[in-house]
């Protein structure tokens, strides 16, 4: 009899071309899912299926998820980490867990993307010119100017470097970062008060944690400069949504540019959108064609070391 394998949120369609799915066809029904779904919906299309690969963590697997899966053999998540996945539950449950790799440093370009549109208004003078206008505003060079980094990481130090090609001036800030650490990646350490105060741009490289979650809050954004840029990247809960919300209604900020937010998709009614000094992405930091082979091509791989009975890559 032949298994059902389900792939998640393949938004752009291009799972089985991003991979040779041959081998796994041969044994294997296969259903792709290129919309979001939850609640029933995610059930129902989930329930018959013994292994399912999920895309990072654009869908959750709570205990509660997982529970009314109990055909579920194989769950697949690209990276080697995923915190949408109970990884308790699903041991328990007898589910393996295998993950990829792939990630590399496409976040950190992004983030200097986003710094040069914010600096020089280019979504804002793309859409004048689409309408027929032509230049009203006026940039600001980056050149010299400070990149306070939230964390830094593996994806902050490659924003650093970047930066640094830029010649910005970069500053660094995390719980444990030493003076050399930050030496070491072309950064200045210094306190988290400073970092906000001083920095013409901020962008966060930490991940989502209990300590993390509302790390930036009011009173950091209220201690930055009128003219600063926020850039996040990493996880929408580690700014505090209702502040930094307030902070561009009322221009305390110069503006923000997000790939990621506290509710994704974001919803379509969120006044986010409705805001003119705000980039928005929808979750693309990780989202390139290098990236979509090594993570579709290693899911390939699990499911084929499962069904031969050696998992690969198990979280």
């Amino acid at each position: 009899m032949r298994a059902r394998l389900t792939i998640l949120d393949d938004y752009q369609s291009v799972a089985l071309a991003s991979a040779d799915w041959s081998a796994v066809a041969d044994s294997h029904d296969i259903d792709v899912v290129t919309t979001h779904l939850d609640g029933d919906e995610l059930i129902s299309r989930l329930e018959a299926s013994e292994i399912v690969v999920a895309m990072r963590e654009r869908t959750a697997f709570p205990a509660s998820v997982l529970a009314q899966l109990p055909d579920l053999k194989l769950l697949v998540t690209t990276g080697m980490a995923n915190a949408a996945i109970d990884l308790s539950a699903a041991h328990e449950q007898g589910v393996v867990v295998s993950g990829t790799g792939g990630s590399g440093r496409e976040v950190a370009e992004l983030t200097m993307g986003l710094i040069v549109s914010l600096a020089r208004h280019i979504i804002t003078e793309d859409r004048s010119m689409h309408e027929g206008g032509w230049q009203h505003t006026v940039g600001t060079r980056i050149e010299g100017k400070t990149l306070g980094l939230v964390g830094l990481g593996k994806q902050g130090a490659w924003a650093a470097e970047l930066a640094n090609a830029f010649r910005m001036r970069v500053v660094a800030w995390s719980p444990h970062l030493t003076p050399a650490r930050a030496a070491a990646h072309g950064a200045t350490a210094v306190s988290k008060e400073e970092l906000f105060a001083t920095s013409d741009f901020v962008s966060v490289h930490m991940p989502l944690t209990d300590s993390t979650r509302g790390l930036i809050g009011a009173e950091e954004l209220a201690t930055m400069k009128e003219t600063a840029y926020i850039v996040n990247t990493s996880r929408g809960p580690i700014i505090d949504g209702e502040a930094l919300l307030m902070a561009l209604m009322v221009d305390t900020l110069a503006g923000a540019a997000l790939d990621v937010f506290d509710v994704e998709p974001l919803p379509a009614a969120d006044p986010l959108r409705k805001l003119s000094n705000v980039i928005l992405l929808p979750h693309i930091g990780y989202v390139v064609d290098d990236v979509y082979r090594v993570f579709f091509g290693e899911a390939v791989e699990d499911v084929l070391a499962f069904d031969a009975g050696s998992p690969l890559r198990v979280l």
